[in-house]
């Protein structure tokens, strides 16, 4: 069930249906949630200085908190109080509400560089209902405050909107990676410092998770620097906005790219590559890039990308460095001669440290099935570490599907413990460490039921089948008994009944 604040701004963007264009949505819904959280964490901050006797004009008492100096006409306090009528400045100049919040956006990214050509700046085009955009800041004035919320709320938002937006605008999860599934990744790599690289960021959630499980384990956030890469205009902008609301410092290269075809980040050789880029796709312009020399074990198929997604982030990996990414469950058994000879190279190579295949509806919009790859550079042994986490997970709807911290501690702990050597066994059903003599022995398929078989510990013996038979033969017999005892007695009342008696 969605809270309060989601159920808040899912209507906020109903409100715009019909009135704009769906591709306008998060423009528009993103640029004032964002308005609204960094005007009131401002204003918390500019009030707590007042009290303290502190001059509230001095950035530096705002930075070192990661809140942003909002200049008085781009507040949410002046902007929301003209939703009803226009603004007259001191020149005579008149300013509607869309006016106004473009000149908010303007003047925020002239306070605060790290924004600069990133805010959105589309209130005032001529198709936008004016009349609907202050009903928006209508309710967000009167249901939303963001002044106290841990700074992870942003991006809870973010996600929430992300796996909306994805399944109206028909995207199949593009930007959105279910938090579950990030915070495995994370918890398996274990990142602790060093560069992080994410070649498909989308809203940098990737990241953030990082940033957290680093302050978790008493690490220093400062000792990890990251990078990403994204393809889509607006989704890098979200990026760079929730990434610096967050305080986390990233090096998204100087604009948006094509990973494969513009790489903002060429040289980069990183200890930890963390990523869910998308699934499948079809015409990534493979042949302008044949003879590429990512593609170490093979030249990936013109008709789907998921491979030449593999080789490069393998291709990104620092001497010992290690990655993990999301990709759909047809990348682990696919029988394409190019994607069959690439796995094939890959696992005599030794690259390949581990394979989990996850449950199904773990995404917002798409059930089909993934798998989680860990690859490793420098990697001394071919073997591989298979779990299946297909029955793992608890359904928090009908449609998703959420891993519990107890699930991720299971897997990762697996993970560490044959890594690490530490009281490692397999599982029937669960995980098994696979020799590259068995890998070959299944033609290199790396799909983990292959190799970890059924677990069959409950299943009773013959001895055991028949002493459960003849105690449910038993009970009948008992119930036959009851049952013709409480027959009886009923005829009897019958006819007494009948008799007059």
């Amino acid at each position: 069930m969605a809270t309060i604040e989601e159920k808040v701004l899912w209507d906020a963007a109903n409100k715009m249906i019909g009135a704009i264009a769906p591709v306008d949505y998060m423009n528009v819904t993103m640029g004032l949630i964002f308005l609204k959280y960094v005007s009131d964490k401002f204003e918390v901050r500019y009030q707590e200085l007042l009290k303290e006797g502190k001059d509230v004009s001095d950035k530096d008492y705002y930075e070192m908190l990661h809140i942003f100096l909002v200049p008085e006409k781009a507040r949410w306090n002046f902007i929301k109080n003209y939703t009803k009528a226009d603004y007259t400045d001191e020149q005579g100049r008149i300013f509607n509400l869309g006016q106004l919040l473009d000149n908010a956006f303007i003047e925020i990214e002239t306070e605060n560089p790290e924004f600069k050509g990133i805010l959105p700046k589309v209130f005032s085009k001529s198709d936008i209902d004016k009349r609907r955009l202050g009903e928006v800041v209508d309710l967000f004035t009167n249901q939303l405050v963001f002044g106290h919320s841990e700074q992870d709320f942003i991006g809870r938002v973010y996600e929430y909107f992300m796996g909306k937006f994805s399944s109206l605008l028909g995207k199949g999860g593009e930007f959105f990676t279910p938090r579950s599934i990030v915070k495995l990744l994370v918890a398996i790599l274990d990142p602790k410092d060093g560069k992080v690289y994410d070649p498909a960021c989308g809203t940098g959630g990737m990241f953030v998770s990082v940033g957290e499980f680093v302050s978790a384990h008493q690490g220093n956030v400062d000792a990890v620097s990251v990078y990403g890469q994204e393809l889509n205009p607006q989704t890098w902008r979200l990026a760079k906005m929730n990434l610096a609301v967050r305080g986390v410092e990233a090096n998204l290269g100087d604009s948006f790219g094509d990973t494969f075809h513009e790489d903002k980040h060429k040289n980069l050789r990183a200890k930890y590559v963390l990523a869910n880029p998308p699934f499948n796709i079809k015409d990534y312009g493979q042949p302008a890039l044949v003879g590429d020399p990512r593609w170490k074990f093979g030249t990936p198929p013109e008709g789907n990308a998921n491979y030449a997604w593999i080789q490069h982030m393998y291709s990104k990996l620092a001497p010992n460095g290690k990655a993990g990414f999301v990709l759909a469950n047809g990348s682990l058994s696919t029988s394409n001669k190019q994607e069959y000879e690439i796995r094939k190279n890959m696992l005599e190579a030794g690259v390949v440290e581990c394979i989990i295949t996850m449950p199904t509806n773990l995404f917002f919009n798409v059930t089909i099935p993934v798998a989680l790859w860990f690859l490793k550079e420098g990697k001394k042994s071919k073997d591989v570490l298979f779990i299946d986490a297909r029955n793992m997970g608890h359904m928090i709807d009908r449609k998703i599907r959420e891993l519990s911290q107890e699930d991720i501690d299971k897997l990762s702990t697996t993970h560490h413990n044959w890594i690490n050597k530490n009281n490692y066994e397999d599982v029937k059903g669960f995980c098994k460490v696979a020799s590259i003599e068995e890998i070959r022995e299944a033609d290199y398929t790396l799909v983990p039921g292959r190799y970890v078989g059924v677990d069959d510990s409950n299943k009773m013996s013959q001895e055991e089948i028949q002493e459960e038979i003849k105690k449910t033969s038993l009970e009948l017999l008992k119930l036959f008994e009851e049952s013709e005892e409480l027959e009886k007695k009923v005829k009897e009342m019958l006819m007494k009944n009948v008799s007059g008696e």
